[in-house]
């Protein structure tokens, strides 16, 4: 019996002892975001849902530290340092401004891109197989998504021969589809620069007034997703029928979106950082393109703009606002 209340004894204190201590501990693993918008919204809670349906938990398994550039462009370069100063493990970003910050900030620590256009041509993978170096991730849209989306346009504006597109200031690769997909659609495009300020709107849709722009196309970067519902607004105060990207820009009042779901993007890129946990490196993991696709349109919209829909458009749609 004394043996027995000895051995208990020493197991008693092997468990209690530091070193068991901290084997048991559980790594608790920090996630920075870099995302140029100024709050939360529908994709960060489509990647808790990613992380949550990997089985991890929030606050238990990973915490989130936050950084929002809030549409200030100058700011991402200082947001991406504390994040590196506060040594995450992976960062989430979003966005080519973010992602070139986040790139720019470090070397060692894994990015994993939630949405950009066209990363190849940016420079931030080598290749979407074969991604080299520490960033990988999701693409957002891909140029023929660019032509598509003009062609959609012409359908529910048959006669707009001048279209304005809302164009982000990087010199966006999306210009180039756009401008081969114009030609044959018998369409004149006007690039206009979003300003990065919503008061300074004005002056960018004077500028499509001054081009006689007859109908307009919202490229979705970070300023145009700061400021949708001034475009929406704008558009529709000048009566020009608009296509988006996302289907939020519809359910403010905008009259047609079609492109790949930002939620779903984000949800993916939760499989990254999974991957990326259990030891696999950025530059083996493959970019991916987009998986799901939605498409929104506005009736009411339309009809303010006396404009009637395709019957066989209307069909495609996932999301018909009455």
């Amino acid at each position: 019996m004394q043996r027995r209340t000895f051995v208990g004894a020493i197991f008693c204190a092997l468990a209690t002892s530091p070193k068991a201590s901290v084997a048991q501990q559980r790594k608790v693993w920090r996630i920075g975001v870099l995302i140029n918008r100024s709050a939360p919204g529908a994709p960060d809670e489509a990647f808790l849902a990613g992380m949550r349906d990997l089985g991890y938990v929030e606050g238990q398994d990973f915490v989130m530290e936050y950084r929002w550039g809030s549409g200030q462009e100058d700011r991402l370069t200082v947001l991406a340092a504390e994040l590196v100063a506060l040594k995450v493990d992976v960062i989430l970003a979003a966005g080519a401004q973010p992602i070139q910050a986040a790139k720019a900030a470090t070397s060692t620590i894994p990015i994993v891109m939630a949405a950009v256009n066209d990363p190849v041509t940016r420079g931030f993978v080598a290749s979407l197989a074969h991604p080299g170096g520490m960033i990988t991730g999701l693409a957002l849209a891909s140029e023929d998504t660019a032509g598509k989306r003009l062609q959609m346009l012409k359908e529910v504006a048959p006669r707009a021969s001048r279209v304005a597109v809302l164009v982000s200031p990087m010199g966006d690769p999306v210009r180039e589809a756009l401008t081969k997909a114009a030609k044959p659609l018998g369409v004149r495009l006007q690039f206009v620069i979003t300003p990065e300020r919503a008061q300074d709107l004005q002056s960018a849709f004077a500028e499509m007034t001054a081009g006689r722009a007859e109908a307009l196309y919202v490229d979705l970067n970070p300023r145009t997703g700061n400021m949708g519902q001034a475009i929406v607004d704008l558009a529709a105060r000048q009566q020009l029928p608009a296509i988006y990207e996302t289907k939020g820009f519809v359910e403010a009042g905008g009259l047609i979106a079609y492109g790949p779901s930002v939620p779903d993007s984000y949800r993916r890129a939760a499989g990254y950082v999974d991957r990326i946990f259990k030891g696999a490196k950025p530059a083996d993991l493959p970019v991916q393109q987009p998986a799901k696709f939605d498409m929104a349109v506005n009736l009411k919209t339309a009809k303010a703009l006396g404009l009637a829909i395709p019957q066989d458009l209307l069909l495609r749609a996932d999301q018909v606002i009455q």
